[in-house]
């Protein structure tokens, strides 16, 4: 080719017109990892207070589950989902500050999810007052705690590693097995429930199905023997991965902390409600979903939560010389938070964060076991089609109750303290101080 030939050629490239850019649901990258963490030998298990040993078998093994995200511009978020009762905040810290140094993942940009089973193993020192601990079970509790760090921080860096081109989209089915349970009889009475099924897919390049991201607000509480299991979000999981094979289905806590599965109690009704929720999650995927764009902005901020007035120390050594149990336990506890810091504290640091994906979606995940009043009033706020609200987050340390739930009372209102070590239920202001703090961060993200 001469020189004037050449010339024609770049003359003419300059004239084209130029590909068309990739559409911003076409530039998402995925990938997913997962790892058994049912636990090698006999634990302690989490959830309820009534069990008097420590577990002895497996009904179904128990997977954590990572889904690492890239949209566009390279940006990358991961979500973790566990079968276990809760991460801490301490668990936390110290999964966020290994991948941020190992991955470059910002605080921000990292979900934690527990499925709140009361089927799984303890972990950190959540719901700790609740358990009769010998030395050799929280000797046990540490080791297992430590190594389910590690195996968590080691998903999120294979889900990084496995990132390949992908489109995602959103929808919502329904499910409705899950009940009020602070208004319950014979029959089931009318009280808040959230029933919406929220389902993400993420779709390999070939349109193959490489992961299902699925919710349900229902405290996971069918099962209450001493065998491990996932109960029905864990079932769940597993019918999804067969209806789907080569898939990874991730399950996400909702706000059902004032929600249980209705009659309960038997492998029966477990599987019965797994299959429930997979199945709303099948109907789901093969009707009409939107697609979800980037980008992907992420926020994180805490807000301070009050609490009411606190036993003093002279109640607290009077339950621990009197009480009994966990009752004993919890004031004794507090005792040595006096002891180390002088006094007990005045407010909580409540994690709140929030995801936006392009226009299309909007993930709010709370931390704590947070009641049904929440999610209904952010959806309402900020769209019924589009936004996602998720308990059990980030920090398991608590109930957080609506104002109504508060002035009612009872175990969600106040009652749950106790296990949970904390000093006194929060304040009447609590909902509020949530929910603007939601509006700020949803704010934000939006207008990015």
């Amino acid at each position: 080719m001469n020189r004037r030939s050449l010339l024609r050629f770049f003359a003419g490239l300059a004239s084209a017109p130029a590909l068309p850019a990739l559409a911003q649901e076409d530039q998402w990258k995925a990938g997913v990892a997962a790892v058994a963490i049912t636990p090698k030998e006999p634990m302690w298990m989490a959830g309820y207070g009534s069990r008097t040993r420590p577990s002895d078998g497996v009904l179904h093994e128990i997977f954590a589950k990572a889904l690492a995200l890239e949209d566009g511009a390279g940006t990358r978020s991961v979500i973790v989902s566990a079968e276990i009762l809760g991460f801490s905040a301490t668990m936390a810290e110290a999964i966020s500050g290994q991948v941020r140094k190992r991955f470059g993942v910002t605080r921000e940009r990292l979900l934690l999810n527990a499925s709140h089973t009361h089927s799984g193993p303890v972990t950190g020192d959540v719901l700790l007052p609740a358990y009769p601990l010998d030395e050799k079970q929280t000797t046990i509790i540490r080791r297992y705690t430590a190594r389910f760090i590690d195996q968590v921080v080691g998903i999120v860096g294979q889900s990084l590693a496995n990132l390949e081109p992908a489109r995602l989209s959103f929808e919502q089915g329904l499910a409705g097995f899950a009940v009020n349970r602070r208004r319950v009889g014979a029959r089931h009475r009318p009280g808040p429930v959230d029933h919406d099924v929220p389902v993400l897919c993420v779709r390999k390049a070939d349109g193959t199905i490489k992961a299902i991201l699925f919710g349900y607000a229902c405290h996971n509480t069918n099962l209450s023997g001493y065998q491990y299991s996932g109960d029905y979000s864990g079932i769940a999981q597993a019918a999804i991965e067969k209806m789907y094979p080569g898939a990874s289905a991730l399950f996400i806590a909702g706000c059902g902390a004032d929600a249980n599965p209705l009659p309960r109690r038997t492998v029966e009704l477990a599987t019965m409600y797994g299959n429930i929720l997979a199945s709303a999650v099948d109907l789901v995927l093969k009707g009409k979903m939107r697609p979800v764009a980037g980008p992907l902005n992420a926020t994180w901020e805490y807000v301070d939560l009050p609490f009411q007035t606190a036993p003093t120390k002279t109640q607290l050594q009077a339950q621990a010389s009197k009480g009994e149990g966990m009752y004993r336990r919890y004031a004794e506890g507090l005792l040595r938070k006096i002891a180390k810091e002088g006094r007990l504290p005045e407010k909580y640091a409540y994690p709140v964060q929030v995801w936006q994906f392009g226009k299309d979606l909007t993930l709010i995940p709370l931390a704590g076991e947070v009641v049904s009043d929440y999610s209904l009033r952010f959806k309402k706020q900020y769209g019924w089609d589009n936004t996602w609200v998720a308990g059990y987050s980030n920090d398991v340390f608590a109930y957080i109750p609506s104002l109504r739930v508060l002035k009612e009372g009872g175990y969600e209102g106040g009652g749950a303290m106790i296990p949970y070590g904390q000093p006194a239920p929060f304040r009447a202001a609590v909902e509020e101080i949530i929910a603007e703090k939601v509006d700020e961060l949803v704010k934000r993200v939006r207008s990015s």
